[in-house]
C-alpha cells in the first residue's frame, strides 16, 4: 500500500545536491601539490560550482560548469526542467554543449540575463543557426532580470542581484532556499529578498582577501547578517584549507559544502 502521507511529505521538501563546490580551477589545481590538492579526503576534491535541485517534481540546475558531464554521470538520467545561470564566466557556462543527451526529453530552457544571452550566442553560434546540424543541444534561451520573479512550471524563482566586484550577476531564491555564488557584495535593496531563509548557500573563496570574491570571514559575516537557519559555503579554492580542519572552525549553523552532498530544505 502506498504511504500517501510519506509521498506528500517527500514532495513538499526540496532536495539539493551539490554537483560542484570548487572555484574556476577546481581542486586539486593542476600542478599543485599542497596539502589540500594532495588530500585523500573526498571532500577536498572539488569540481566547478553548480547545484541540482528537485522541487515539486521538477529538476532545476544552477549553472552549467565545464565539469557538467562528469557531475551528471552518477545521477539518474532524466529531464532538466530549467537551467539557471548566474553569469558569463566560463566555469559557470562551459558545460552547455553537454546538454545534448538531455535534448531527447525536449528543448532545455536556459534562464539568463540579456547580456549573457548575447555572450552565449556568440560563443556557441552552431546551437542557434537556422540550419543546425544533428546532435547539437536543443536549447532555448529565456531572458530574466533581477526586477521580476518567474516560474518553471509551478516553481517560483526569485532572481537576486549580487555583485562580483564590478560585475552585476544573479543569485536565486527558490522557496526558503537561496544560492549565491561569486559574491563580493549584495546591494542593500536586494537583502529584502533574502529574509526568512531556511537554507543559504553562499560562496567563500579562501581565507585571504580577494578583489571579486568573499573571504571566509566576509562570508561568515554575510551569513550572520542574513540569519538563515543553516548556511553552506561553496565555490572554494584550495587556499581555503582542508575540509576536515576548516569545518571544525565554523559556527554550528555553518558548514563547508562538498561535491555530492545532498540536503533537504
Amino acid at each position: 500500500m502506498v504511504n500517501v502521507a510519506a509521498f506528500f511529505d517527500e514532495m513538499s521538501h526540496m532536495k539539493v545536491r551539490f554537483l560542484g563546490t570548487g572555484t574556476s580551477t577546481g581542486v586539486p589545481q593542476i600542478g599543485c601539490r599542497c596539502e589540500v590538492c594532495s588530500s585523500s579526503d573526498f571532500r577536498d576534491i572539488r569540481l566547478r560550482a553548480s547545484v541540482r535541485i528537485e522541487v515539486d517534481g521538477k529538476v532545476i540546475v544552477i549553472d552549467c560548469s565545464p565539469d557538467f558531464r562528469q557531475q551528471l554521470l552518477p545521477l539518474p538520467f532524466g529531464k532538466i526542467d530549467g537551467l539557471l545561470f548566474s553569469h558569463e564566466h566560463y566555469d559557470h557556462i562551459g558545460g552547455i554543449d553537454d546538454l545534448r543527451p538531455f535534448s531527447r526529453f525536449g528543448t532545455v530552457d536556459l534562464y539568463m540575463e540579456k547580456y549573457l544571452e548575447n555572450t552565449v550566442r556568440e560563443r556557441m553560434p552552431y546551437c542557434f543557426s537556422q540550419n543546425r546540424y544533428g546532435g547539437v543541444p536543443d536549447i532555448r534561451i529565456r531572458q530574466i532580470s533581477d526586477h521580476a520573479s518567474f516560474y518553471i512550471d509551478t516553481v517560483e524563482v526569485i532572481p537576486v542581484r549580487v555583485m562580483h566586484y564590478n560585475l552585476p550577476i544573479l543569485g536565486f531564491r527558490i522557496r526558503d532556499f537561496a544560492y549565491l555564488t561569486d559574491v563580493k557584495t549584495i546591494p542593500e535593496k536586494e537583502l529584502e529578498k533574502l529574509k526568512g531563509l531556511d537554507t543559504l548557500v553562499i560562496s567563500a573563496l579562501r581565507k585571504k582577501e580577494h578583489i571579486s570574491h568573499q573571504s571566509l570571514e566576509q562570508a561568515l559575516k554575510m551569513a550572520d547578517s542574513l540569519k538563515a537557519k543553516v548556511t553552506y559555503l561553496t565555490h572554494m579554492s584550495h587556499e581555503m584549507g582542508l575540509h576536515a580542519q576548516v569545518e571544525q572552525e565554523l559556527p554550528a549553523d555553518v558548514h563547508l559544502a562538498y561535491d555530492g552532498l545532498e540536503i533537504r530544505v
